[in-house]
Formats: C-alpha cells, structure tokens, sequence
C-alpha cells in the first residue's frame, strides 16, 4: 500500500449534506485503513486547503457531497495544488452539480430526459402546472440528497413548493413527473454495474432524504428483475449520459422509466454517498466487490 503514500480522506465540508459526507467519508477512511492505506481525515470546514501540502498528503480521496466539494470548486483547487483525486474533473462536477445544465446538454445531445421549466419568483405558476402536468416535482437545481425537493400533487401549490427549493438555491427547477420505476446505476471506471431498482415505503410521496438516509423501509432490488437486454439498454444509456459530461472515475446516473418501459434520465452524481444506506457499493456487493476493495478501486484511479 505505500504506492498510495500519503492519503487524505475528505470529509464533512460545509454543504447542506455534511451531515452524509461525514457518515461516507469516515466509512472511507475506516476501509482504506483495513486495508493498510496510510489514510487521514481532512475536513475542509475546520481546516486550511494549506495543509493539504503541509502535511505532505499524496493525493485525496473526495468523501464530500453538494457545494464547495462536490461541485467542481475542490476539485479545481487539487488541480492547483497538483494533487491527484478520485472521481470526476472539474468540468463534469460543476455540471453534473447543475440539474438543469445537466438536462440541457443531455437533451441537446438526443438523450432522453423528461421536460422541464425554470422557476423564479415572478413565474407563472398556474400555467406552469399546465404546461408540465401534475404532479411536479420541484427542487433546487444544484444541491442534492432530495434536499427541498417537493412533489406537487394538487393544483394550485406549486407557488409553495418554489418557495421551499428557493431557500436552498436561487436556480429553481420544476420537472415534469415520470409515474413508473425509478432504477440507479452505479458506475466504477468504464463498467456500468448491476442496476438497482428502489422502492420506498408506500407512506413515502417519493425516495426522499429520510427514506435515503434514515429509515429503514426502502426496498432495494439488485438484481433488478429486467431482462439482460433491458439491463444492458439502461447501462449503455447511463455510461453514455455520464460520459457527455466527461465523468470519469466513479459516480452514479439515476433513471426513471415510464409505464411503457421507456427510460428517462433524472441526474448524475459524481461523488456518490458511501454510507450504510448508499447505493454504489450496494451495485458493487451484487457485482462481487466488498466495500474495502471498492475503496480501493477508486483509491486506485489516482495512480
């Protein structure tokens, strides 16, 4: 393991998801340990970016998710200080950080994304609803873990449900809702791996915060019950939507498809949660790859 050197595992930071980049990066950290890696916790929200070549880190493992970690901003500081780092470059972070760039560049390219509207405080509401349908979903365009994210059922709320996405992000983003499974595919290097099929609780309106990160009902389908060839189908779909924002490294692509079976693209997450509840490593069990040698894999990127 000394070919690693010195490794920094960052955690915590100072977005709205600091609470899961703690819970991802220590699970980090406790793996590269198991396996031998001289590996330390770096939380930027208590220290200097300075320290980084002060304490003579080799390279970093990014454990951080939402702003100022996740969205290119970090990732363009490292290229600075020639450290390397896991996962994506700055390019595809800040895009894939963005919602809406995101589903712009995807639907230039052909790809399939379901169609959406801007929000702004002086928006149309009423003809807004009618243009997408209910439901709506309506969420910031550039924070993540479902954070603000409302489903507008009824008419007349989706005012309301502006206001909440606007206490997080001044980029407010309605999409039209795609009533029928919802898969994710994780991503490690140039392989897609096995496709998860969620499923909340039915007291859920949608795969929220709480049923990510705390409650213990969601259910989890890997295998996802498709046919190889619908399998392969939504691979190809989610390596080629990852690749048009030059992902590299790791991430995730999430998909929703309709009752007809046709996908729809959601997001892409360049720096994926690795905690209990996380699905990228929950892809890589089915696939035969542990949580420490899935550590590792990417650790190994940085080479």
């Amino acid at each position: 393991m000394k070919r690693f050197g010195k490794v920094a595992v960052m955690l915590g930071g100072t977005s709205a998801e600091r609470s899961v980049s703690l819970n991802s990066g220590n699970a980090v950290l406790a793996a590269l340990r198991r396996q031998g890696v001289d590996a330390h916790a770096f939380d930027p929200a208590t220290r200097s970016l300075g320290d980084l070549m002060a304490d003579e880190f080799d390279r970093v493992f990014i454990a951080l998710h939402g702003r100022h970690g996740e969205d290119g901003c970090m990732q363009g500081a490292l290229e600075l200080l020639h450290l390397p780092y896991t996962g994506s470059g700055v390019m595809a972070s800040a895009i894939g950080m963005d919602k809406w760039r995101t589903k712009l560049l995807w639907r230039a390219a052909g790809l399939p994304t379901a169609d959406w509207a801007i929000l702004t405080a002086d928006s149309d509401f009423a003809a807004v609803e009618a243009q997408l349908g209910l439901p709506i979903f309506v969420k910031p365009a550039r924070e993540g873990s479902s954070i603000g994210m409302t489903k507008v059922v009824a008419p007349g709320t989706l005012q309301a449900a502006y206001a909440t996405a606007a206490e997080h992000d001044s980029l407010v983003l309605a999409e039209k809702f795609i009533d029928g499974a919802e898969y994710t595919v994780g991503i490690l290097g140039d392989t897609a791996l096995p496709l998860i099929r969620l499923e909340p609780a039915q007291d859920k309106a949608f795969y929220d915060f709480e049923a990510k990160y705390i409650r213990d009902d969601t259910v989890y389908h890997c295998p996802a019950g498709l046919t190889d060839a619908q399998e392969m189908a939504l691979h190809r779909l989610a390596l080629d939507a990852f690749r048009l924002l030059d992902g590299r490294g790791w991430g995730r692509v999430d998909i929703m498809a309709d009752h007809d079976g046709n996908p729809w693209l959601l997001e892409a997450n360049t720096s994926p949660g690795m905690t209990d509840h996380s699905l990228v490593p929950m892809a890589a069990r089915t696939a035969g790859i542990d949580f420490d040698a899935l550590c590792l894999k990417i650790l190994e990127q940085t080479l």
